[in-house]
């Protein structure tokens, strides 16, 4: 993956071949040469605001909600606590690469992160009892939040997953056979590339920023962000009842419609 710095290289090198700075060519950039406030956290923070519109839709109360969560990197860490700070929710679970751990009281997401960054793994958390990646998604919680590999909800496991709300954070955690499996049992799905684009919205966010001369504060991003990320999961929403599909599948209508939209503006079709 690449770190500020790295975007702040590739930023330096086009602006020589350009001739000048070229601030809004690339995003994720340091604070100090043109990055936007609210990035680092963005993905995991846009992911919040829909599961908040998802938690009034179908009731759920966020305020003691129980979340697991799978993967403990940017998204996790922070998805673990947004939930805590801004809803409170009960984080039940999380995990890495080596392990999970289980709390059913509760674990402080801030104390795991420090945790981890000194031994390397979420596993031996004090007070916490091990749990193996395959059965944190099973766990009966309010919302189950895949956030680190593609394919780990498939055909053998969908029909045990008993979160009201699976909310993905990490790109393709749930295959298409299995995403049937989950929609025909209520279980309600909210897509990756609706889910997890908070990170890329703010990005955009940052290229308006550079393009404009402007400067937003951290209120600002984040007023922005929950609005597009509402607007944008209501759409959803919407489409999936208008159509009868899952909100993948409506997504991707959704998308297409708006596509056409443009299309016939134009004449084109």
């Amino acid at each position: 993956y690449t770190t500020p710095q790295i975007m702040s290289w590739m930023m330096d090198e086009y602006s020589k071949i350009a001739g000048k700075n070229q601030f809004g060519v690339i995003t994720g950039k340091p604070m100090c040469i043109g990055g936007s406030v609210g990035r680092t956290d963005a993905t995991a923070r846009g992911g919040w605001y829909c599961v908040r519109e998802a938690a009034k839709e179908f009731g759920i109360d966020l305020k003691g909600a129980t979340v697991a969560i799978q993967g403990y990197g940017n998204a996790g860490y922070h998805a673990a606590l947004l939930g805590q700070t801004l809803f409170g929710s009960t984080i039940v679970a999380v995990s890495d690469s080596r392990g999970g751990i289980y709390n059913p009281a509760g674990l402080d997401a801030q104390a795991v992160y420090e945790h981890k960054a000194q031994t390397g793994s979420v596993i031996n958390f004090p007070g916490s009892e091990p749990i193996a990646n395959e059965d944190l998604l099973e766990l009966d919680v309010d919302i189950l939040v895949p956030a680190a590999l593609e394919h780990v909800i498939t055909v053998e496991n969908a029909a045990k997953i008993r979160a009201k709300i699976v909310a993905e954070a990490a790109n393709g955690p749930t295959t298409p056979e299995a995403d049937n499996i989950l929609y025909e049992n209520g279980v309600h799905v909210i897509p990756d590339f609706l889910c997890n684009a908070g990170g890329v919205t703010v990005s955009y966010f940052e290229m308006v920023q550079n393009f404009n001369r402007y400067c937003w504060t951290e209120e600002e991003v984040h007023e922005r962000l929950d609005e597009k990320m509402t607007t944008a999961y209501h759409a959803t929403l919407k489409g999936s009842k208008k159509y009868g599909v899952n909100m993948r599948r409506s997504a991707y209508v959704v998308a297409i419609e708006r596509v056409v939209e443009a299309m016939q503006a134009r004449g084109w079709v």
